[in-house]
């Protein structure tokens, strides 16, 4: 979503690059510049102003000393503003000590409220709570059977009752909850306009009734300063306490993430980066700002990581490399883990750098669907063995797959250099000699 704003962003700043010194002169051509960058990506008016002026006084006041350049400087200082901008820290779900924490989740129709709540079940079950779905969309049985299927799919409990009423859905939702030991309750509701006053009182008795632990504005990211005025009118009916960003991995400009936190006042405190229910992520203000600002999220990165590999298959995958035994089973389950950390774009985006680098370039998520088809086409033997994939085979594999004889050629050669590379990176440490013959179409 943001790599048209980073480019911007970072063609603005080049204005202050190559200088000496800060000037009143070279800032103001610069923040002019960011200004209309802000803009541009449907910023809120206000906020934009506001950034700036920040910005601009913090900038003025700084002295640039030896081993700092103005370029880096000002990026600093628009870095901790946009961190600001964002919320600051990171703020967390709130989870009551004893007795049954609950969540409601409202939000506008087609905002993503019901796979949200789907996603955040899961990664709490993962927390080792025990959920509950409460399915209070009374108005579209579709939505019920949605969230059913979700909940099927990460084995939690969905509760709903044949009524269209959806209070007493939720009271006895509740009761329900104790009598079954849950520990956390997530109210699914229906998804209103905020000019339909019917709808809105509902929901504000809901409220009242649960008293929530927490209540979660859902917002579609895409749907710009609609989305923050959505915003402003929910949270005057409902008071919620924290705001989930869905559909950060869309093409849209990014103005209602960069906007909504400063005008509601309510922290941002999940993003949602796909329609896979692992797809979600707590909201860290310092490492978005830091992506847009083109220096990546490795941290982020780092993590994702972490939770799709298994430290001791990883240990188990060194010493196949070091004994030359990495085999196309192996191949497979690594472009698993990491078809699981999320997709291409997104995790190419937490890279330093990369951005700038693939402008209009076309990242295809589907990218390995070709190569696992070519894979599970082969044999045990041929996967676990290499070596025996004779043209004849080749061919057979080709017509199994639905590809060319090429593609598979292709993904044979570089399973080959991929092979060689790893093995002389275990034997011999880090070299970059070892990448410049390697290449991944």
């Amino acid at each position: 979503m943001f790599e048209d704003l980073s480019l911007k962003l970072e063609t603005a700043l080049k204005k202050v690059r190559g200088q000496g010194k800060l000037t009143e002169k070279n800032i103001s051509d610069t923040l002019r510049e960011i200004r209309r960058v802000l803009l541009d990506a449907d910023v809120n008016y206000k906020v934009a102003k506001e950034f700036i002026e920040k910005v601009s006084v913090k900038a003025l006041g700084e002295k640039v000393i030896a081993s700092i350049s103005p370029g880096q400087l000002i990026t600093k200082i628009i870095n901790d503003e946009l961190t600001q901008l964002l919320g600051g820290e990171r703020q967390e779900l709130k989870i009551n000590a004893s007795g049954i924490t609950t969540i409601l989740v409202v939000g506008l129709q087609g905002s993503g409220k019901t796979t949200f709540s789907a996603k955040l079940a899961k990664r709490l079950k993962e927390n080792g709570r025990k959920a509950l779905l409460v399915a209070a969309d009374v108005y579209r049985p579709a939505a019920i059977e949605q969230l059913k299927l979700l909940g099927n799919q990460v084995d939690i409990k969905v509760f709903s009752i044949e009524e269209p009423d959806a209070v007493k859905v939720v009271k006895e939702s509740l009761i329900y909850a104790k009598d079954s030991n849950v520990d956390t309750v997530i109210i699914d509701t229906a998804g209103r306009l905020h000019v339909d006053e019917d709808m809105m009182n509902e929901v504000s008795t809901i409220k009242k009734l649960v008293n929530p632990t927490e209540t979660l504005f859902v917002v579609d990211s895409m749907t710009g300063q609609d989305a923050v005025n959505s915003a402003k009118a929910f949270n005057e009916t409902v008071n919620f306490d924290g705001i989930v960003l869905t559909k950060l991995d869309g093409d849209a400009r990014g103005g209602a993430a960069l906007s909504i936190r400063s005008v509601v006042g309510k922290p941002i405190k999940f993003s949602s980066n796909g329609e896979k229910l692992d797809a979600l992520e707590i909201f860290y203000p310092d490492r978005l700002a830091s992506r847009i600002l083109g220096k990546g999220d490795v941290i982020s990165l780092v993590e994702k990581a972490q939770e799709s590999f298994n430290q001791s298959e990883a240990e188990e995958l060194e010493e196949k490399f070091r004994k030359n035994k990495f085999d196309f089973d192996d191949f497979l389950k690594q472009i698993k883990a990491i078809k699981n950390m999320g997709s291409l774009s997104s995790l190419l985006g937490m890279i330093p750098g990369v951005s700038a680098q693939m402008k209009n370039a076309r990242i295809d998520d589907n990218a390995f669907v070709k190569v696992e088809a070519v894979i599970n086409s082969m044999t045990k033997q041929e996967r676990r063995n290499p070596k025996v994939l004779n043209g004849n085979r080749r061919k057979r594999i080709a017509r199994g797959s639905g590809t060319s004889i090429q593609d598979v050629n292709k993904l044979i050669k570089q399973f080959n250099e991929m092979k060689k590379m790893m093995s002389r990176f275990s034997k011999h440490g880090f070299d970059k000699s070892s990448f410049q013959n390697i290449k991944f179409n």
